[in-house]
């Protein structure tokens, strides 16, 4: 057998401890290095997974036995970390979003075309055996012409969430609030299931938590090429939360996802195995976090991190692109920009 991927986690925050359990599941993966600015807390991180902490960036870009990196630093900062990784030609696993303006997002898909380097995004919802099912049935026509094509992240955090860490609910870390952080999620699904909107409507405000420079609820009407409409609500401020739900309608069909596990499944045409659908045998693994950060399952990390060292090893494009990450996070700043200049804005 070939040697595993050699692996190292810029970041050591929550989220990097899932990467690690992550990637000690994975035969074909090992990790090697783990880096952030905080001296203390890498080292402290490094005893607790078993691996050396990196004295610098340029350390793990000049080490040869790093070949992948997996970026969990605040949302503001991947461009900080992944930029010189892709630039040594090392493969980037970016958690969500890939950064927090479409200058830095650039910076990041550029430093991979320079470089050479695999860049992958963190969308795991994708992956689920729900969603598979549904991006199917569309792909399919079940649905017939659609009308209305919706997401919903009506979820709860509290104060503590917030002023736990130096960055969460702040514009430039965070890059926004229930929407860019919790809502991201959700937005990307919709947009792989129906495509991008054309054009939305959105308001926004801080209705429970005070302490934040950012939204923590926001509603958008979204209009999409083919004419037919949609609702994007996101919410940290609805207790106790309820889980992420995904509908779509048409004039053949309605269908809803809550965290992978399909709800509804109605289609004037009938074919073998709908009942099944509804039995949900394989859907509801990847999801969660509806109140509690912590509370989501690994799996969806793993697939993704088991995917990058197959496609480093194989030569081959990740399941979700950079290229792919990007684009939930247009339609996320049209958001934005409309609530506010309280104008629609045309997403680019």
């Amino acid at each position: 057998m070939s040697q595993p991927i050699g692996f190292a986690i810029i970041g050591t925050g929550m989220i990097a401890e899932f990467h690690a359990q992550a990637i000690a599941q994975i035969p074909e993966a090992k990790l090697i290095a783990v880096f952030s600015r905080d001296s203390k807390k890498c080292a402290d991180f490094a005893q607790k997974v078993g691996v050396k902490a990196a004295e610098s960036l340029a350390d793990l870009a000049q080490d040869p036995l790093i070949q992948a990196v997996c970026i969990t630093t605040p949302s503001g900062a991947h461009a900080e970390g992944a930029v010189p990784m892709l630039e040594a030609g090392k493969a980037v696993l970016c958690e969500k979003p890939l950064e927090v303006s479409l200058a830095a997002v650039d910076r990041i898909l550029h430093a991979a075309q320079q470089g050479g380097g695999i860049l992958a995004g963190v969308f795991q919802n994708r992956l689920g055996r729900g969603a598979q099912l549904l991006k199917a049935a569309i792909e399919a026509g079940r649905f017939g012409r659609l009308s209305l094509s919706s997401a919903y992240i009506k979820w709860w955090r509290s104060d503590a969430y917030y002023t736990s860490s130096n960055w969460k609910g702040t514009w430039r870390l965070d890059g926004g609030g229930a929407l860019m952080n919790q809502g991201i999620h959700a937005v990307d699904l919709l947009q792989w299931l129906v495509g991008l909107p054309k054009r939305v409507g959105a308001f926004a405000a801080t209705r429970a938590h005070g302490m934040i420079e950012t939204e923590d609820t926001l509603s958008a009407t979204l209009q999409f090429p083919d004419g037919s409409l949609g609702v994007i609500e996101a919410a940290t401020s609805s207790f106790p939360g309820s889980d992420l739900r995904i509908e779509i309608t048409g004039d053949k069909g309605s269908a809803a996802l809550v965290n992978d596990k399909i709800v509804r499944w109605d289609f004037a045409e009938a074919h073998p195995g709908d009942e099944a659908v509804l039995l949900n045998g394989e859907g509801g693994k990847i999801g969660g976090g509806t109140a509690d950060p912590k509370a989501i399952s690994v799996e969806g990390h793993r697939r993704l991190i088991e995917d990058l060292a197959l496609a480093i090893r194989d030569k081959r494009a990740p399941m979700i692109p950079g290229a792919e990450a990007r684009r939930a996070i247009t339609l996320i700043l049209a958001c934005y920009e409309s609530a506010r200049t309280g104008t629609f804005v045309d997403v680019l």
